[in-house]
């Protein structure tokens, strides 16, 4: 029944993007919105947890600016941004994104930031029979695996950084006809947990999250064995509410929302 819940959970927002509305300030009611200040968020999707626990932080500070964020892979926000998708604010896993969008002249100017790195973990449910602990990268090679997930690697920073992981241990060439691909590392975890995959690669920020921390199992890929994944973000140039989305981004990189993401398992800026 767990496991049933779980991947109810996952599938909720594993999608390429998914909205959340953060709720009203306290005491207000649907009807008296008029004065709220709207910020939306595009934000990778291996932020989930941590994101969502950081703007119930953000709004007990600021109860009158109301937080939409959705979820998905950077590359396809991206793509989406550079044609002027209704956003914000973005929040990608590869820093790279929106330092392209600054140069295209898409972002306010010295907006652009760094606010964690993220680290990469094999994951497998804790009912599995793969001694994850002991084998670690050569787990994915074990007779019992039939499948592994990766996130699609065209779009998913985090895929890429999966590829470039298993080449370093040398496992990529034979189990590459195994892979499976998630639109982003969320559906990557789902479809680890619902048994689509038996085993894969994912962002240590989603093994730590509630929903799959008593599920699993994980091991944590040496941070030498792939890029160093540098999530950044920027503020777009077309932002409705600038002040707003400049508080955001000041919250995210103060001493509340830094702690949150350390206890996702981010490096952060400097470490």
């Amino acid at each position: 029944m767990a496991r049933v819940m779980i991947a109810v959970l996952l599938a909720a927002w594993a999608g390429a993007v998914w909205a959340q509305t953060r709720p009203i300030a306290p005491g207000n009611s649907a009807g008296q919105g008029a004065s709220e200040r709207l910020v939306r968020v595009a934000a990778a999707a291996d932020l989930k947890f941590a994101l969502d626990e950081i703007s119930e932080a953000f709004h007990r500070q600021h109860p009158d600016i109301r937080l939409q964020v959705s979820y998905g892979s950077s590359g396809n926000f991206f793509a989406q941004l550079s044609n002027r998708a209704p956003f914000d604010i973005f929040f990608s896993a590869d820093v790279d994104y929106p330092r392209q969008l600054s140069e295209q002249g898409l972002a306010v100017k010295d907006t652009a930031f760094t606010y964690a790195f993220g680290r990469l973990v094999i994951w497998a449910p804790r009912t599995s029979r793969i001694a994850l602990e002991r084998l670690g990268m050569q787990a994915l090679v074990d007779p019992a695996v039939r499948k592994i997930a990766i996130a699609n690697p065209k779009h998913a920073p985090y895929g890429r950084a999966a590829e470039a992981a298993m080449k370093t241990f040398g496992v990529y060439e034979k189990v590459r006809e195994q892979l499976v691909y998630g639109e982003n590392i969320a559906q990557t975890a789902q479809f680890i947990q619902t048994g689509s995959a038996d085993i894969g690669i994912i962002a240590l920020s989603l093994a730590l999250a509630p929903i799959l921390k008593d599920a699993g199992q994980y091991w944590e890929v040496p941070v030498d064995a792939y890029p160093r994944i540098e999530q950044g973000g920027v503020i777009l140039s077309w932002a409705t509410d600038m002040a707003a989305a400049r508080d955001l981004r000041a919250f995210v990189l103060g001493t509340e929302g830094k702690a949150v993401l350390h206890r996702y398992g981010f490096f952060l800026p400097g470490e």
